[in-house]
């Protein structure tokens, strides 16, 4: 028994790829259902490739495959990528199986990809990569020439015409049945790790020669909000400024407003623009029914002490990574959409402890040795930034004013020009991946400059008088409020020199994020203060008359000092005249 156990083992992998040949042309339902081919493509073959051959891989690899969504794809696939340097199989460098046809003849056939043909948008010189695998092609392929690239199937009149893979793969290997027949899994692994081998040393070469050069460009605002412009995404530079200085002022950043409106299309594009690698930024949905710390910090298994679970979408990895010494200088991000889907106080106290303590996370109680590569306590390192959408809601819940005086909150509004521009010049999304990564060192390097530059004065004295108004409602803001308005108004010149003399406009952004969050009650109790604090936005003191559809009337002159804060008041003027309530945050 233990013989045969073993044999079955060892040709397992083996079995399930002929599986596959056999069954690839026996397609009778028009659109791909959860049969046979199905499970084996996209969940069997995964995990046994992983388990088989990239067991003892130090490089952490992704598997996916597919046999198409909604129709059959021209050719099922499964495809093994570096996690560090493709994001998906449309774009970046992988390896791939393909299950092809050439002569009416079905192979499987094993090849270096590339998701498209542009090297700006893949990060990575594809000629090289491609010319050096090319190198070291066997002279006979069973079934095909050197280097050959297999057709895939025949249009609708029988013609083998070229596809798109033919010039994003290089033939590796090929196996028709007789073949695959005569092997096992022991010599699957093999041939695939001859491939992985030229594959890994190519590209690490490659990253190397861009580490390199990777510390040399400080930190530029106006390259990612042109990166942005170009690849189809509509930010203005006033947004992207907010947005930059704010994470640089303090490491927690949330987004609200309307929904569909870029809040995790912004945090998600930043992150990829300024990293080098994949692994240093994670986009974390929260559930519902989260109560505790464990979706983001993982577990002690309750039945082997020595065993730590990590959870699965990769918070905790990214946190261990980040405090790395070799990865000090590498910005990482950790975003967490629709952040208030379950109760922020519970799952995130964690964090909003350690960021003001300096403290640490205590992750077990072992100090002597790591469980699971877990350690006993890590830090909230300079170069960890947390991005948190917020979207309003029957099914969300509010923040609570303990989150919202640690974080800077910006708001997304989309007005009638920008939505009528958007419909008349829309245009496909590009992607915007590794083009200011050799500015994430001094991004990081900005974030961890603590001094405070600059005239403070007339910011002083504005948040002196919008103190007083504010203690009236007893919203009052403390010592750490006052200090991060006057960091995120230093910040802003750092990030965006233009800023430099329009005062009045960094204060109303300090106004808007820091202040008016902090806002929220019934009608009675806030209409007094928000005239009050309407008032301070205006370059003099007048009368302005808010009516039940909450449009002002500015009489004498209608000159606004702080227009984002001055529009905010009166949009939560009408909705506490409409609902009774009003809050800083809207649906």
């Amino acid at each position: 028994m233990p013989l045969e156990k073993t044999k079955k083992m060892s040709y397992i992998l083996r079995d399930k790829l002929i599986t596959v040949i056999e069954q690839k042309d026996n397609r009778i339902s028009k659109i791909p259902g959860d049969g046979v081919l199905k499970n084996i493509v996209e969940r069997d073959l995964p995990k046994l490739l992983d388990s088989i051959i990239l067991k003892e891989n130090p490089f952490d690899f992704s598997i996916e495959g597919s046999i198409g969504k909604g129709k059959w794809a021209i050719i099922p696939w499964v495809a093994i990528m570096n996690q560090q340097i493709t994001s998906s199989v449309s774009e970046g460098h992988y390896l791939v199986y393909l299950f092809s046809i050439e002569h009416g003849k079905v192979f499987l056939t094993l090849n270096q990809g590339t998701g498209g043909i542009n090297e700006a948008k893949s990060g990575h010189n594809q000629s090289l990569i491609r010319s050096r695998i090319f190198k070291t092609i066997p002279e006979e392929i069973p079934g095909f020439k050197k280097g050959q690239i297999p057709k895939f199937s025949l249009d609708s009149k029988g013609r083998n015409r070229p596809r798109a893979y033919e010039k994003a793969c290089i033939l590796w290997k090929s196996y028709d049945l007789v073949a695959l027949n005569g092997l096992n899994d022991q010599n699957l692994a093999s041939d695939f790790n001859d491939l992985l081998k030229i594959y890994n040393t190519t590209v690490n070469n490659e990253e190397q020669e861009i580490k390199n050069t990777i510390e040399t460009l400080p930190f530029n605002i106006d390259k990612f909000s042109e990166d942005c412009s170009k690849s189809g995404l509509v930010y203005s530079n006033k947004l992207i400024t907010r947005f930059a200085a704010s994470l640089l002022t303090k490491p927690f950043v949330i987004l609200t407003g309307l929904s569909g409106s870029g809040k995790t299309k912004l945090a998600q594009s930043f992150a990829q623009w300024v990293c080098e690698y994949k692994a240093q930024y994670c986009i974390v949905p929260v559930g519902a029914d989260w109560t505790n710390r464990e979706p983001l910090l993982g577990y002690v298994n309750a039945l082997d002490s020595i065993e730590y679970i990590l959870p699965e979408n990769g918070a905790l990895q990214l946190l261990i990574e980040a405090n790395k010494v070799e990865n000090i200088n590498k910005p990482y991000f950790l975003i967490l959409d629709e952040m208030n889907l379950s109760h922020v106080e519970r799952y995130f106290a964690d964090f909003l402890s350690v960021m003001e303590s300096k403290d640490k996370f205590k992750l077990h109680s072992d100090k002597e040795k790591e469980k699971s590569g877990v350690p006993f306590e890590l830090g909230w390192p300079k170069n960890l930034f947390i991005v948190g959408t917020v979207n309003i809601d029957e099914t969300t819940y509010m923040f609570s004013p303990k989150v919202l005086d640690r974080a800077n909150v910006i708001e997304f509004r989309v007005n009638e020009t920008e939505i009528e521009d958007f419909l008349n010049t829309r245009k496909e999304i590009t992607s915007i991946t590794k083009m200011g990564a050799a500015m994430g060192n001094s991004f990081v390097g900005i974030a961890k400059n603590n001094e405070n530059e600059g005239d403070f004065t007339q910011l002083n004295n504005e948040l002196l008088e919008f103190f007083k108004n504010l203690q009236e409602l007893g919203a009052e803001f403390g010592y750490r409020t006052a200090t991060e308005i006057q960091t995120l108004f230093s910040k802003i010149d750092l990030v965006n020199p233009a800023y430099s003399d329009k005062e009045n406009e960094k204060i109303d952004i300090a106004i808007m994020q820091k202040l008016l969050p902090k806002l929220h009650g019934s009608r009675r109790k806030l209409l007094k203060t928000l005239n009050l604090l309407a008032q301070k936005c205006l370059q003099k003191k007048q009368e302005i008359i808010f009516n039940e559809r909450g449009v002002y009337t500015i009489l004498e002159d209608n000159s606004i000092k702080y227009k984002l804060s001055f529009e905010k008041i009166a949009r939560m003027y009408k909705n506490a005249i409409e609902n009774g309530f009003a809050s800083y945050a809207e649906a």
